[in-house]
C-alpha cells in the first residue's frame, strides 16, 4: 500500500529509479478493493452525469447492441489484423499487469489489450459491448516501469468500468440530432455550447480514470512520473517532480485575467486536461484523504449502484465546482467566485427586505 506522504515525491532527486531496474524490484503488495463501485473514483462532475444516464434504462443496452453488430466488430477485426494482442506469450508483462489491475479493482471481465505500432504516447479504451484497450508502442517504451504501466492500465480499465464509452457515445448520438440548430439563427452558438459541455465532461472523465489508475497501482509517485513523461516524453533523469508541480501551480493560479480567458479557449475542444493539471488534480485528491479512506475499506459498493440518487450526485458536482473556485488563485475563477458570493448576499438581502409578513 502506498504511503500518502509519497504523493508527488520520488525515490531520488531526479524523479525516481531508472525504469530498467524496476523489473528486478520485488513485487509490491496491493490492497484488493472487493466489490468497489466505479462511483468511488469518479470525479463529482463526471459522477453526476453518469448516475443520471444510468437511470435511462434501455438506451445504453440498445446502443451497445447496435454498436456491437457493426462498428465494434470492425474495430476488433482491424486490431486483430494490424496490431498485437497481449496474452501469455505476446507482451506477457502487460498481460500480467492488466490481470493484476483487474484483480485489485475486482473487475469481473477484463477488456482485450492490444499494442499497435505508433510512435505516439497514446492509449484509449473503445467498444461498448466488450471494451478493448489499445496502447501505442511508443507509450509502452516510454513507461518502462511496471508501476507506471500499472497506473496506465488501471486508468484505461477505469474508463471501461465507469462505462464512459457507452455514455459518451450515447450523448454524441444525441448531439448528432441537434444538427438542425445550424438552420436556426444562433443555433450554431447553441451547438458550440453543448459541445463545450460534453468536452468538459470528457475532461472530468479523464480525472476519474486517473483516480482509478491510482487505486489500481497504489503508488502516487508512479502516477506523477507518468504525467511527467506524457508531458515531456523525457527520461526521468531530466525530470523533477517538485518543479513539475510548481509549473502546474503557475498554470492554474495565474492572476492575469487575459490568461484566464485564454485557458478557457485552449481547452474548449480538448477531450483531455493538460498533463500538469491532471497531476495536480490527482495529488489534490490523494491529499484530501479520500484515497486512503478507500484503501482502508470505506467506499461505495457495486451492489448499491442502482439506488444511487441523482440529487446526491448533483450536489457533489456543485460542491466540487464551488470548492474549485474557492481555492483557485486564477483571476477569472476568483472573479466568478466573488460575483457568486455577492449575488448570494444580494439575494438574502432582497429576501429579507421584501419578505411579506405572515398573515395574522
Amino acid at each position: 500500500m502506498a504511503d500518502n506522504s509519497d504523493t508527488g515525491s520520488t525515490e531520488n532527486g531526479n524523479g525516481g529509479d531508472k525504469g530498467g531496474d524496476s523489473g528486478r524490484q520485488p513485487a509490491r503488495t496491493h490492497t484488493v478493493l472487493t466489490g468497489i463501485s466505479s462511483r468511488a473514483w469518479e470525479h463529482p462532475a463526471d459522477k453526476g452525469a453518469l448516475v443520471a444516464l444510468r437511470k435511462l434504462k434501455g438506451f445504453d443496452t440498445l446502443l451497445k447492441t447496435l454498436s456491437g453488430l457493426v462498428n465494434e466488430r470492425s474495430v476488433r477485426l482491424l486490431l486483430l489484423g494490424s496490431a498485437v494482442r497481449a496474452d501469455e506469450r505476446n507482451f506477457a508483462r502487460l498481460h500480467r499487469l492488466l490481470a493484476d489491475v483487474g484483480s485489485v479493482l475486482d473487475a469481473d471481465d477484463l477488456p482485450e489489450l492490444y499494442v499497435r505500432a505508433s510512435p505516439m504516447f497514446n492509449a484509449y479504451t473503445i467498444g461498448m459491448n466488450k471494451p478493448i484497450i489499445v496502447v501505442d508502442s511508443g507509450l509502452v517504451d516510454l513507461l518502462d516501469e511496471d508501476e507506471e504501466m500499472r497506473f496506465l492500465l488501471g486508468h484505461e480499465l477505469g474508463h471501461a468500468l465507469s462505462g464512459h464509452a457507452v455514455y459518451q457515445t450515447l450523448l454524441r448520438r444525441l448531439l448528432g440530432l441537434t444538427g438542425v440548430l445550424y438552420a436556426v439563427p444562433g443555433g450554431a452558438l447553441g451547438l458550440r455550447a453543448i459541445t463545450a459541455a460534453l468536452m468538459e465532461w470528457s475532461r472530468k472523465a479523464e480525472l476519474s480514470a486517473d483516480r482509478a489508475g491510482l487505486l489500481a497501482g497504489q503508488n502516487p509517485a508512479a502516477a506523477t512520473r507518468v504525467h511527467m513523461k506524457l508531458a515531456s516524453g523525457g527520461n526521468l533523469d531530466d525530470l523533477d517532480a517538485t518543479s513539475f508541480f510548481a509549473q502546474g501551480n503557475e498554470y492554474t493560479e495565474t492572476e492575469d485575467l487575459r490568461d484566464s480567458v485564454l485557458k478557457i479557449f485552449l481547452v474548449e475542444t480538448q477531450s483531455h486536461p493538460f498533463a500538469v493539471v491532471r497531476a495536480a488534480e490527482l495529488r489534490r485528491w490523494t491529499e484530501s484523504g479520500e484515497y486512503t479512506t478507500i484503501l482502508g475499506g470505506t467506499y461505495p459498493r457495486r451492489e448499491a449502484d442502482s439506488t444511487a440518487k441523482i440529487s446526491d450526485a448533483a450536489q457533489e458536482a456543485a460542491a466540487s465546482y464551488s470548492q474549485a473556485f474557492q481555492r483557485t488563485q486564477d483571476a477569472l475563477g476568483s472573479l466568478l467566485h466573488d460575483v457568486a458570493g455577492f449575488l448570494g448576499q444580494a439575494r438574502i438581502w432582497l429576501d429579507e427586505r421584501f419578505r411579506q409578513p405572515p398573515a395574522s
